[in-house]
């Protein structure tokens, strides 16, 4: 679905124009077309190819989806896939966003994405100094305002993990615990597959070989991977201390097992005494004196119990019991 269709120079906006009059404009060079679609169909790519001059396999990747993040070049125009990741109801929603970059065109195609980029388009609209830079600058705010979105997902993730930890020390909730920390290692990865592709794509836009559309904005796109430098750092050390708190839950489910241990281990011995006095006067000799003892009954009962307290009082002195 198209959303925007409009034409800039200089920094300005001079209208909205219609999609047939696309491959009009581009051809004037002082001036450059941004274009917004919204869950393109097969149709709309394919004129927007013909307008633009897309490269097929760029095309290809947008209508197929479901790509890796990625900047390529073809020819003296950019390609790029990016992940919008967003926060709905505590669960991760990932969308798609495609941008195709020429000299004087910008075209951005989103795909399962909740949120908009209007927001973007004003920002420019209010910085017509920077939107000067043409489809270069519109390229970086696009990038930028995606990964902007990715802090309040990772803010969330911190705040998920600070919960669990406060129960990690709670009796009965191991399982569950284990449970959601191994629910938010899956959330951490998908958010870590859309971040750590897009910093290697967005280091090779500035230094070095730079591709000749983003020559003059080079410290903008440095920009960028700073801010995914800093989400890439803040996922690994979510990550490690995920790992840290499934060991010390496997911790406490081990101490509660061996608390169990002990326990089991405490009543057998206290009633192995008795069952080993029981087993020896049981025994059907003549020769036993205490059988014929009158006070041989209540003897035998008397060690029995006094071991038994005495086992007893040794266990729970040591922890045991």
């Amino acid at each position: 679905m198209l959303i925007n269709c409009v034409t800039y120079q200089e920094g300005r906006k001079l209208s909205d124009i219609s999609v047939a009059a696309i491959s009009d404009y581009v051809q004037h060079k002082e001036q450059f077309v941004w274009v917004a679609l919204r869950d393109a169909s097969d149709e709309e790519l394919q004129e927007m190819q013909v307008e633009f001059d897309l490269h097929e396999l760029a095309v290809e990747d947008a209508r197929h989806g479901y790509q890796r993040p990625k900047i390529e070049e073809y020819g003296d125009s950019l390609f790029a896939v990016i992940h919008t990741v967003e926060m709905l109801e505590g669960e991760l929603n990932i969308g798609e966003l495609n941008l195709f970059v020429g000299e004087n065109y910008v075209l951005s195609v989103r795909n399962r994405c909740q949120q908009n980029f209007l927001g973007v388009r004003q920002r420019c609209e209010r910085e017509p100094h920077l939107l000067k830079h043409g489809s270069s600058f519109v390229f970086y705010a696009l990038i930028d305002a995606v990964v902007d979105r990715y802090f309040p997902v990772i803010e969330a993730l911190e705040e998920e993990l600070e919960l669990i930890e406060e129960q990690i020390f709670t009796k009965g909730s191991e399982r569950a615990n284990i449970q959601r920390l191994y629910q938010l290692k899956r959330k951490i990865m998908v958010v870590k597959h859309a971040v750590t592709p897009l910093m290697e794509a967005c280091g090779k836009l500035f230094g070095g070989r730079v591709p000749a559309l983003c020559v003059n904005t080079q410290e903008y796109f440095r920009d960028v991977y700073d801010h995914l430098y800093r989400i890439n750092t803040s996922i690994e050390t979510i990550r490690d201390t995920i790992s840290t708190a499934i060991q010390v839950n496997l911790s406490m489910v081990a101490i509660d097992e061996s608390e169990v241990n002990k326990r089991l281990a405490a009543g057998a011995a206290i009633f192995a005494v008795p069952t080993a006095f029981a087993g020896i006067w049981g025994m059907n000799f003549k020769a036993m004196p205490e059988l014929e003892w009158a006070y041989g009954y209540p003897m035998a009962i008397s060690i029995m119990f006094s071991a038994c307290a005495y086992l007893y009082y040794r266990f729970r002195k040591s922890g045991w019991l």
